[in-house]
Order: structure tokens, then C-alpha cells, then sequence
């Protein structure tokens, strides 16, 4: 299903729009399609990095100066008196 949207472009940018559709066979519509489809794909790659940053410093199992691998040894070796 397609939406007819209208948008205000500044001259250059439209100048530039018309060239580029006609360079490439393709229509307007089709180039600027393409174009934010590029940008959100780039926004979501962004969004995931920063994801993985934030998590990357929670995959040392530390907790502010806790070793939870260091706790967790100790507390089998208690349990189970190793």
C-alpha cells in the first residue's frame, strides 16, 4: 500500500533530486524512498551499537566492585565445602 505524502524541498535539494532520478532511471518518489529506507536502516545500526555498548560493560560479570564469578566460587565452595 503506497501514501502520497507531500514535502517542501528546498531548490538546490530539488534540483539535485530531479538530476539524480533522471541519472538513475528511476522517479523522485523512488530516490527519496531510497534514501530515508538508507537513513532508518543506519538510525537502527546506530540505536543496536549503543545497545551493545551499554550491555558490553555488564558481560564482565562485575557489579560496581563485585566479581559475581568470584562470589558465586565462594559461596558453592561454602555450600558444599570445597
Amino acid at each position: 500500500m503506497t501514501i502520497r505524502k507531500n514535502f517542501l524541498f528546498e531548490e538546490k535539494i530539488a534540483e539535485e533530486l530531479e538530476k539524480m532520478a533522471k541519472e538513475e532511471g528511476k522517479t523522485q518518489t523512488q530516490i527519496t524512498q531510497e534514501a530515508l529506507e538508507r537513513y532508518m536502516r543506519e538510525k537502527k545500526k546506530e540505536k543496536r551499537l549503543e545497545i551493545l555498548e551499554r550491555l558490553a560493560g555488564s558481560l564482565t560479570g562485575k557489579i560496581g566492585d563485585i566479581d559475581i564469578k568470584e562470589e558465586r566460587g565462594a559461596y558453592l565452595a561454602k555450600k558444599y565445602g570445597y
